[in-house]
C-alpha cells in the first residue's frame, strides 16, 4: 500500500521543491507535477510529487493521517470524528466530484 503525504512548498529550484510536512523538510521532484510556487501544495510519495492538491485536501489526508498514526501507536480510543468525509462514506457522485477537483488542479503535460 502506497501512502502519500500532503507537503507544502516552501522554495524551488528546476525540477525540484523544497518542502515542509509532517514535521519534515524535504526535496521533493516536481517533474511529474511541472512548475510549483511556494504556498502550493503537493502529494508527494517516495519524494516524488505525485499530484497538486489544495490546503483543504492537505488537511483532510493529513487528518486521516493522524488517525492512522494514533491507532498504529495504541491511542485510537482518543480520536474523534472528523470534520470531513470520509471516502468509505461517499457516494460515487461525491467521489468523482473529489477525483475531478484535484485534477483541476494538476499542471498541464
Amino acid at each position: 500500500m502506497c501512502i502519500g503525504i500532503p507537503m507544502q512548498v516552501r522554495m524551488v529550484g528546476p525540477g525540484f521543491a523544497y518542502c515542509h510536512g509532517r514535521g519534515e523538510n524535504r526535496r521533493i521532484s516536481t517533474l511529474l507535477v511541472g512548475d510549483c510556487a511556494p504556498g502550493d501544495w503537493l502529494l508527494t510519495f517516495l519524494d516524488d510529487a505525485r499530484e497538486r492538491i489544495d490546503a483543504l485536501r492537505a488537511a483532510e489526508i493529513d487528518g486521516v493521517l493522524d488517525m492512522l498514526q494514533a491507532v498504529f501507536s495504541g491511542t485510537s480510543g482518543d480520536i474523534v470524528a472528523p470534520d470531513f468525509a470520509l471516502p468509505s462514506s461517499m457516494s460515487k457522485a461525491d467521489i468523482a466530484g473529489l477525483a475531478h477537483r484535484s485534477h483541476r488542479l494538476k499542471a498541464p503535460l
